[in-house]
């Protein structure tokens, strides 16, 4: 239809579609756009093989599935190619230099290797009270070996989480603050940081204007399932139970959240530059595992806007109205 041919991801996964032939020619047609979009509420992640590598393609993707929203942070780079009409698209760049390579700026140790550019499982903007609908990457610069990004979805993560702990962590709210630092993150810690993630004095500064965000561990979509979707990145606290009983509980899921990453549960993806990646940010997470501190990498993300309407910032604040210590 349309010419385009679609096809799943991996013949053992319930999520992900790959979809070839989409160009201009086939993206103007509203028949196919809305072939695409019932095939993204289905499988919550969609790769496109073999598109032209533009900021102007990225942001025509994009916008097939709804309008672009900007990032909540001012400090973060926004992509200077795609201009006003495209704010909500940043530059996730990482050139290696001298000066980086000595200070050894963000790197970690992970099961025996240094890596820079190193993520673990989150969910976008968990630290803000509204989530983003999708993400859209693209990586023109990738390093020629490691820097795949991961990608679990939660719902099948829901169906096969041990019931025992599902049951523990369900109907609760995680809280969430802005704050990228790997050196601060409390839950689920299987790597060892070596040095502050790169986080400059303003976003700091920015981040203590951000009330605290709280977001279900659990939700339930209108088609019914389940979705697990808890962030151990920038996870603070167990809403009402910000006690050492708390923090276990969301260790043991962040943990458990780790282990599946590793197994048939998730799929890493290996990059092209003509690759392009959408992801229901409502259901998905994902990761990075990080490269040599030596090779460049670069990311270049489209935020889609539409929220879920769960998440809420504390005690009503929005923000502006506070202002944390952010050390």
């Amino acid at each position: 239809m349309g010419g385009i041919n679609i096809r799943d991801l991996r013949s053992d996964l319930s999520f992900g579609s790959v979809v070839e032939g989409i160009n201009w020619d086939t993206l103007a047609d509203e028949g196919v756009r809305e072939q695409l979009r019932e095939l993204f509420k289905a499988r919550g992640m969609i790769v496109f093989k073999d598109v032209e590598p533009s900021a102007k393609m990225q942001v025509a993707v994009s916008k097939v599935f709804g309008p672009l929203k900007d990032h909540p942070t001012k400090t973060t780079p926004r992509d200077k190619e795609t201009g006003e009409e495209a704010a909500g698209v940043i530059d996730m760049h990482y050139v290696p230099s001298a000066d980086n390579l000595k200070a050894g700026e963000g790197l970690v140790e992970f099961e025996g290797q240094v890596l820079a550019r190193f993520s673990p499982w989150h969910f976008d903007h968990c630290y803000n009270d509204e989530l983003n609908y999708a993400g859209v990457l693209r990586s023109p610069i990738n390093a020629p070996e490691g820097g795949r990004t991961g990608f679990m979805d939660g719902i099948e993560l829901y169906r096969q989480f041990p019931k025992a702990l599902r049951d523990r962590i369900e109907g609760s709210n995680v809280i969430y603050t802005l704050d990228t630092r790997l050196s601060r993150m409390k839950y689920g810690i299987n790597f060892k940081p070596l040095t502050e993630h790169s986080t400059t004095p303003q976003l700091l500064k920015e981040a203590a204007i951000f009330p605290r965000a709280m977001h279900p561990a659990v939700w339930q979509r209108e088609t019914g399932e389940k979705v697990m979707h808890y962030s151990p990145w920038m996870a603070v606290g167990l809403e009402h139970h910000e006690d050492p009983e708390g923090d276990k509980l969301l260790d043991e899921v962040a943990l458990e959240i780790n282990r599946r990453g590793k197994g048939s549960s998730a799929y890493w993806h290996d990059w092209s530059p003509t690759d392009l990646v959408i992801w229901d940010n409502h259901r998905m997470l994902h990761a990075v595992e990080g490269c040599d501190a030596k090779y460049e990498r670069q990311t270049l993300r489209t935020t889609i806007k539409g929220d879920y309407n769960l998440g809420y910032f504390e005690d009503g604040k929005k923000i502006g109205e506070v202002h944390r210590e952010v050390a």
